[in-house]
């Protein structure tokens, strides 16, 4: 009768150990939209900064 017990408070706690699945959980990311900007601020600064480059070489 004690084994018996003993059975079935280790069958009872090892259950409960492994309540969830063993398996990893499925995590499903954020879907993010963005709109394009049609910008044209990159040709701005990519002449002023071939502008500030050439100073030292006027001088």
């Amino acid at each position: 009768m004690k084994s018996i017990l003993t059975v079935a408070a280790f069958v009872a706690f090892a259950t409960t150990a492994t309540a969830g699945s063993l398996a990893d959980p499925v995590i499903e990311l954020p879907i993010v939209v963005q709109d394009a900007s049609s910008s044209s601020s990159g040709t701005t600064t990519v002449a002023l900064l071939a502008l500030l480059l050439m100073i030292p070489v006027l001088d």
